[in-house]
C-alpha cells in the first residue's frame, strides 16, 4: 500500500510540475508571441536568401525587433512559413509583436528605394547616377546595360523616377526604363518602324530646350529644315560627335569644332544623326511625334531662358543680333 501510494503521489508531483512546465512555457511563448516590443532606434535589415528561419529570429532579436527567437521560429514554423519567409531589406520602427513582424517579412513588405533619372543625359552618364545612387560598382551597371540595350547607345532608355527594392537588380531596373519608353512610343506612335527617328529627333529637342512649349516648336524646325533639304547646323549634335569621337568636349563650343566632321555633325552633314545624342524625356519624343504646324527654320537664344524662332533668315539674323546685343550689355 505504501509503495503504490508512494507511487501515486511521485505520478502527481511529476504531473503537477509538467503542467506548471506547460502553463510557464505557454505563457513564455505568448509573452515573445503577443506582447509588443519597440526596438531602442529605427533599424534597417537585410534578410539574405538562403537565411533559415533560426538565423532569421537571431537576428530580429539582435537588433531588439522581437523579443524572444525561440518563440519566433516556433510560430514560423506553427504557421508553416518555413520557406515561405520573402528575403529583402525591411525598416521596423514603433512597437510591433512576433505576429506582425513575421506576417510583414512572410508577404514581403519590403522597403522601396527610388531614383530619378533626369531627361537629357547619355547612358554613361546614368551608369554614373546609378551607381553613385545604389553603391553598386559602375561595371555591373555597364554590363547590365549592354544586355538591355545590346549595343549600348544612347536614347533607349525614358529619363523618369523608378522604384526598386534591395538587393538590387540593375539589368532588371535597366529593363524598366526600356520598357516604360517602349510603352510611351507604342501610345504616339503605332508604327514601330518610325521609332528610331522619333528618338533620334526628341534627343536633339531634349538637348535644345528645357521649355515643354518649345519642343514642338524645335520639332517643326527639324522638320522643316529636313523637309527643305537644309542641314540641321543644332549645336548639340556637334557636341555629341565630339565626346563619341575624342571622348571629351571642352565646353566652349569653336568654328573649328563645328567643321570637325564626325557622324553626328549636322553642320557638316545634312540628316538626322545615325544614333540619338541622348536618352529623351517623354515631352520630346511627343513633341517629336506632333511638330507644331508652323514655319519657322531657325532659332536663337533670347536671352530670358527660351528661344526667338523665325521663318526668314533675314528675321533669324535680327534676332542673333538682339542676343548679341544682350550678351555684351551683361558684360
Amino acid at each position: 500500500m505504501d509503495g503504490g501510494h508512494r507511487m501515486r503521489r511521485r505520478l502527481a508531483q511529476f504531473l503537477c510540475f509538467g503542467l506548471v512546465f506547460v502553463l510557464l512555457s505557454g505563457l513564455l511563448l505568448g509573452y515573445g508571441i503577443f506582447v509588443q516590443q519597440t526596438p531602442p532606434m529605427a533599424v534597417d535589415v537585410e534578410i539574405k536568401p538562403g537565411t533559415s528561419v533560426r538565423q532569421m529570429a537571431r537576428l530580429l532579436a539582435s537588433k531588439g525587433i522581437i523579443r524572444s527567437p525561440l518563440a519566433f521560429e516556433w510560430l514560423v514554423r506553427l504557421r508553416g512559413y518555413s520557406s515561405d519567409m520573402t528575403h529583402g531589406y525591411y525598416h521596423f520602427e514603433g512597437p510591433a509583436n512576433a505576429l506582425t513582424i513575421m506576417d510583414r517579412i512572410h508577404r514581403g513588405d519590403v522597403m522601396h528605394f527610388q531614383v530619378t533619372i533626369p531627361e537629357g543625359l547619355r547612358n554613361e552618364e546614368i551608369v554614373r547616377l546609378l551607381s553613385e545612387h545604389t553603391g553598386l560598382p559602375s561595371e555591373r551597371w555597364q554590363q547590365a546595360l549592354l544586355k538591355v540595350v545590346p549595343d549600348g547607345r544612347d536614347g533607349y532608355l525614358l529619363p523618369e523616377t523608378y522604384r526598386y527594392e534591395k538587393p538590387i537588380e540593375p539589368e532588371s531596373l535597366l529593363m524598366q526604363m526600356r520598357k516604360a519608353q517602349e510603352h510611351l512610343l507604342r501610345n504616339i506612335e503605332s508604327d514601330v518602324e518610325k521609332w528610331d527617328r522619333l528618338r533620334v529627333m526628341a534627343s536633339i529637342i531634349e538637348k535644345e530646350t528645357a521649355l515643354d512649349s518649345e519642343r514642338p516648336l524645335i520639332a517643326a524646325v527639324i522638320e522643316n529644315r529636313l523637309r527643305r533639304g537644309m542641314p540641321l547646323q543644332m549645336d548639340p549634335t556637334v557636341i555629341y560627335g565630339l565626346l563619341r569621337t575624342k571622348g571629351s568636349f571642352s565646353g566652349n563650343l569653336r568654328k573649328q569644332d563645328l567643321l570637325t566632321d564626325t557622324p553626328w555633325n549636322t553642320y557638316t552633314r545634312r540628316g538626322l544623326p545615325p544614333t540619338p545624342i541622348c536618352n529623351p524625356g517623354s515631352a520630346s519624343l511627343r513633341a517629336a511625334a506632333e511638330p507644331a504646324d508652323v514655319p519657322f527654320l531657325y532659332f536663337v537664344a533670347d536671352g530670358s531662358g527660351g528661344h526667338a524662332f523665325a521663318s526668314s533668315l533675314e528675321e533669324h539674323r535680327r534676332n542673333v543680333a538682339r542676343w548679341v546685343s544682350l550678351e555684351r550689355r551683361r558684360r
